[in-house]
């Protein structure tokens, strides 16, 4: 190889390890504000979830730095293949992983409601699904930074998981509103959280996707559970309110 190529392909190879490590310090951040978030919840921490409100500024501007980084490195090495694939999953897993942020911060933005009205039964629920999305985020940061394409897919085999989670939290919520109609208030709220989680599943499972596709130049299709998008859907324009 030319002296010339052998220089060209170091920057390329310093450029895009200078992004994978900020896609993977910004989903590190996401998955730690899920599970402050979720703890903050439980123990009606109200000063953690303050800090997991605040936090999501920082997410915000990795995903806009990975974003120029990203494309100055396409638009100054010129990448083909699988290089041009990495460049463009990069931006965008930072854009779904900056979403994953917001479903964190509006969990965090609820914690009051469940300090007014104290424990909730149905509340013991949520932090085993928030440990399996929680998961899913740390597996396929992994994944990504190891380009690896098996373990991608892996964690979008999980994903039926966080659905039937939800199923479940779904049936003991209602049965739980049944009950007594002065819980409707304090269920609703818990739903919303919950199809938070099972939302950061979904994203998880883009993110997979995404990183497989980059690995191998292939699509994931004909899944059980069905294809989804490579990018944000209109449920995710709308941002529930806290109280």
């Amino acid at each position: 190889m030319p002296q010339g190529s052998e220089h060209t392909v170091k920057a390329f190879d310093d450029d895009i390890g200078e992004v994978r490590a900020l896609v993977c310090e910004m989903g590190g951040l996401a998955e730690k504000a899920i599970g402050d978030a979720m703890h903050a919840l439980i123990r009606h921490d109200q000063e953690t979830a303050t800090r997991v409100i605040e936090g999501d500024a920082r997410i915000d501007e990795l995903e806009i730095e990975i974003e120029r980084q990203a494309v100055r490195l396409i638009a100054l090495r010129a990448p083909m293949a699988d290089d041009l694939r990495e460049a463009v999953a990069a931006m965008k897993i930072a854009n779904v992983i900056e979403r994953i942020g917001d479903y964190a911060k509006n969990i965090a933005k609820r914690v009051p409601v469940f300090d007014r009205h104290g424990d909730i039964e149905p509340l013991s629920i949520l932090p085993s699904m928030a440990t399996i999305v929680s998961e899913m985020i740390h597996d396929v940061l992994d994944a990504f930074a190891a380009r690896d394409a098996a373990k991608a897919a892996a964690v979008i085999d999980r994903d039926r998981a966080v659905d039937d989670f939800y199923n479940s939290v779904f049936r003991a919520l209602l049965t739980f509103m049944m009950e007594n109609s002065h819980n409707i208030s304090q269920s609703t709220h818990l739903l919303f959280i919950a199809k938070n989680l099972e939302r950061v599943g979904d994203h998880a499972t883009n993110v997979a996707e995404m990183v497989y596709f980059a690995a191998t130049g292939e699509h994931l299709h004909d899944r059980e559970t069905g294809n989804l998008p490579l990018t944000t859907d209109p449920e995710d324009d709308v941002e529930e309110p806290a109280t």
